[in-house]
């Protein structure tokens, strides 16, 4: 039977999404999480690797003599090194599109939590204030309505295009950014296309849906940033390392931006010292939009299709096309 190995499965599966329909493809072994120094040991007579956020990267895929396929269990796929998987015939997959609905909901949540800020104004009743308010109603920040502002979105995928949606629903408009490395979307709609640095100077919004390549690293920089709105609000559910995180931590703290909610960072769990832990007004889950149970299933139901494929010899949302097996 084929070797299966799960470098790091926990946040797939933490006990509610049972691993059972990759068991029956071949000899599985599932590791919670997985060092750097471990990942070689761990899956050195492998012939399916899978990993979410362990590096596989050309010094550790060399000693992966027996390896044939790599299923990322996520959309992005920076945890390989691509081109070093195509020159030794390697197959990589990831799995498209499973978090779709849940990414799309967790973005809108935190655009309306930096509109409304639930949770400041949930805290402060719990600490009695309301009781102590001489008046019925009271509010410790500005609340912000959406209609009639425009949404500036960078990556205008399925992801993108659900939020889109959402937002047009609370009668926003909507623009999206042209990005000449970008792959089309697929879609018909006719959004407004605008070049990034009129779509930061022009929106009272921004989320970021993109990958994060060479070409999109720290793609909101700092003199991106100096051209947004003061009023304006930056979200981010796509990948930290698209943002600039001190110069965005600069701007928020001097109050050149009104606000940031972020799902994700550029080092995950983030260092002590990452500024935007202590900037002003920033909003930050620890990279949960994707984390849905549905969502999970639909992970592992796509992996499990993958796998299966990659056994068979004809693999499927294959992402290195160019690769030749050896």
């Amino acid at each position: 039977m084929a070797r299966i190995v799960v470098l790091d499965g926990y946040t797939v599966n933490p006990g509610d999404n049972p691993w059972t329909p990759l068991a029956e493809l071949g000899q599985l072994l599932v590791f919670d999480r997985s060092a750097a120094s471990e990942t070689i040991l761990r899956a050195a007579d492998a012939e399916i690797v899978l990993t979410n956020k362990v590096q596989l990267d050309a010094s550790t895929l060399a000693q992966l003599k027996n390896l044939r396929g790599i299923s990322v269990l996520a959309t992005g796929v920076n945890a390989v090194d691509l081109p070093a998987a195509t020159a030794r015939g390697i197959a990589v997959c990831n799995v498209p599109s499973y978090s779709t609905s849940s990414v799309a909901q967790h973005t809108l949540a935190l655009l309306l939590e930096l509109c409304h800020r639930v949770g400041l104004h949930d805290a402060s009743v719990h600490a009695g204030e309301w009781q102590r308010s001489p008046d019925f109603s009271y509010w410790n920040s500005p609340l912000h309505e959406l209609e009639g502002k425009r949404l500036g979105i960078v990556g205008y995928g399925a992801i993108g295009r659900r939020v889109a949606a959402a937002a047009r629903a609370l009668g926003m408009d909507v623009s999206a950014a042209q990005l000449a490395h970008a792959a089309p979307s697929g879609s018909s709609s006719s959004v407004e296309r605008l070049p990034l640095d009129e779509l930061f100077r022009r929106c009272d919004v921004i989320s970021l849906h993109c990958p994060l390549t060479a070409e999109t690293k720290e793609l909101v920089s700092r003199a991106r940033l100096s051209l947004m709105k003061k009023h304006a609000f930056l979200i981010n559910t796509a990948r930290g390392g698209l943002i600039d995180e001190p110069a965005l931590a600069e701007a928020l703290d001097s109050g050149e931006l009104a606000g940031a909610a972020l799902d994700v960072l550029s080092s995950e769990p983030p260092n002590a010292g990452n500024p935007l832990l202590l900037a002003k007004n920033c909003v930050i889950t620890p990279h949960v939009a994707w984390t849905s149970l549905p969502a999970r299933q639909r992970l592992l139901a796509v992996t499990v299709d993958n796998v299966r494929a990659l056994l068979a010899g004809k693999p499927i949302h294959v992402v290195n096309p160019e690769y030749a097996p050896h």
